[in-house]
């Protein structure tokens, strides 16, 4: 009679076990209770095993043990100490990040480094070193040779020869911060203003290394002494999202210059001023295109709304030192000559990613662009010939061009005035390109009520419906087929695939 109530105790208690909280480890409660007591975990440190500092310094971060975690940058045992990391998982109080950085402070003002100094690299960055705490929080070893702690060599007893006096030391390494800068407010916050300043005051002895940059709104003269202080070689993504006059530009183009490194450049919103003397505006034009000979790195260059570069592209295409996988010239005036100089002096051997968007292209011959899709179909993969204008002659000319294209995937040319017989045309074009899997096309001219832009969605519904039957009929039903084209009323595209995703201006009130 006992059997049945013990079997029906069993799920309870495994159930109880389930949802039972892990017990604290004991190395957590150890820290814990180390904390505690600022004194006695500062003066630990130079006993303390490697393996325990990781963990030790999570929970003096979390709790906002600023003195404890000044002592222990100073007594970190690896070569990096990813602090950005951390700062992502934890949104750190400001003073505990402080803290931080005044125990790097205290580390470089000294002549003679500790004892147990690894440190080579703090790293700001949040995205960098994703796993490094949760290895050290449990118990296996890390993966990253760079935080690896130095292995300690045999001491060798030194012969003394006499007449031979030590000589002069070598210079202390400096140490790296790596960080990411995002310039947005016309002042820097307080803790970049900290970082400058230990930058500053530590020049030498600290390089403050930027792979990415990215500039929103801010005065030039803080941009430029924030520019100063940073190691400009080691800048590989630049996006300079400013409205700034062509002057401004010309101010920071000689910056621009020594990031010999840089991979991406991001240019947006220059405008001339009509105040400007002709021989001002080349000057700073000049000023600007030279800094391409310098950067012999650059993969991905992106221009938009560059209000200068009419009739003066081919100024920035000799200028270019590399073949780039990415050109993306967008919402700019050009001229045909500035298009035919792009089909034939552009170095398209790498080229992967190639953007018109609002270029508007209505008015000139198609072949420059024919002969650039072309030249640059064996390695192109992305497409963008949005909203260019492009009508029906012009479209049929460069059809041939774009069924070469073997290796392309994406293609997008939405806001062109285009019939259905263009667009079935493209899709036999297009059929045989085994990686294209995704085609943005706008409504056909036939979907259309009235020349004011009114959609009739009955209609498109069914030229819709009509590209997917050819393309099942062809073999090709993956191939995904978005119509998308802007509302008249509010700009925002609606897409169809088939139905209408619409925005709330087709919305019943």
């Amino acid at each position: 009679e006992e059997r049945p109530r013990s079997w029906s105790i069993r799920p309870c208690l495994r159930f109880i076990r389930m949802s039972m909280p892990a017990p604290p480890r004991l190395l957590d409660l150890a820290g814990q209770s180390l904390l505690r007591d600022q004194a006695s975990a500062i003066a630990a440190l130079e006993r303390l095993p490697m393996e325990l500092f990781p963990p030790l310094f999570t929970a003096a971060f979390t709790g906002r043990h600023s003195e404890t975690l000044k002592a222990m940058v100073q007594a970190w045992p690896f070569a990096c100490l990813p602090l950005g990391a951390l700062m992502k998982e934890q949104q750190p109080h400001q003073e505990t990040f402080q803290a931080a950085l005044a125990g790097l402070d205290v580390l470089l003002a000294q002549e003679v480094r500790p004892r147990r100094w690894k440190l080579q690299v703090l790293d700001l960055r949040k995205n960098a070193h994703q796993d490094f705490w949760t290895v050290w929080s449990g118990t296996r070893a890390s993966m990253y040779s760079l935080l690896d702690p130095e292995v300690p060599q045999p001491m060798k007893k030194r012969r003394k020869v006499e007449g031979c006096r030590p000589g002069p030391k070598p210079p202390l390494a400096p140490v790296e911060v790596l960080i990411d800068l995002c310039l947005k407010e016309r002042t820097p916050d307080e803790s970049l203003a900290y970082l400058i300043q230990i930058a500053q005051q530590r020049k030498g002895m600290m390089h403050l290394c930027c792979k990415k940059l990215k500039i929103f709104a801010m005065p030039m003269q803080n941009i430029k002494k924030i520019l100063r202080i940073i190691q400009l070689d080691s800048i590989q993504d630049l996006e300079v999202n400013c409205t700034w006059k062509l002057s401004t530009l010309g101010k920071f183009a000689p910056h621009l210059g020594q990031m010999g490194n840089l991979r991406r450049l991001l240019l947006s919103h220059i405008h001339m001023s009509s105040h400007t003397t002709l021989a001002k505006e080349e000057q700073c034009i000049s000023q600007f295109t030279a800094q391409f000979l310098r950067l012999h790195h650059l993969e991905e260059l992106y221009l938009d709304s560059i209000s200068f570069l009419e009739n003066r592209l081919d100024q920035v295409l000799r200028c270019l030192m590399t073949p780039l996988e990415t050109l993306s010239i967008t919402n700019c005036l050009l001229s045909e000559s500035d298009l035919t100089h792009l089909s034939q002096h552009l170095n398209v051997s790498q080229l992967k990613d190639l953007g018109l968007s609002g270029v508007s292209l209505t008015n000139m011959s198609p072949e420059p662009l024919q002969v650039l899709i072309e030249r640059a179909s064996a390695t192109l993969q992305d497409l963008d010939l949005d909203e260019c204008g492009i009508m029906d002659s012009q479209f049929t000319v460069i059809l041939p061009a774009l069924g070469h294209c073997s290796q392309l995937t994406t293609f997008s040319f939405c806001g062109n005035p285009i019939s259905m017989d263009v667009l079935e045309n493209l899709l036999r074009h297009t059929i045989g390109l085994r990686k294209l899997s995704h085609v943005l096309y706008p409504a056909p001219l036939e979907s259309y009520e009235d020349v004011r832009g009114t959609l009739h969605l009955g209609r498109l519904a069914h030229l819709h419906a009509r590209l997917k039957q050819m393309l099942q009929e062809l073999g090709r039903p993956g191939m995904v087929w978005f119509s998308a084209n802007p509302c008249p009323r509010c700009g925002d595209r609606t897409f169809y695939d088939p139905e209408p995703i619409l925005c709330p201006c087709y919305m019943p009130a």
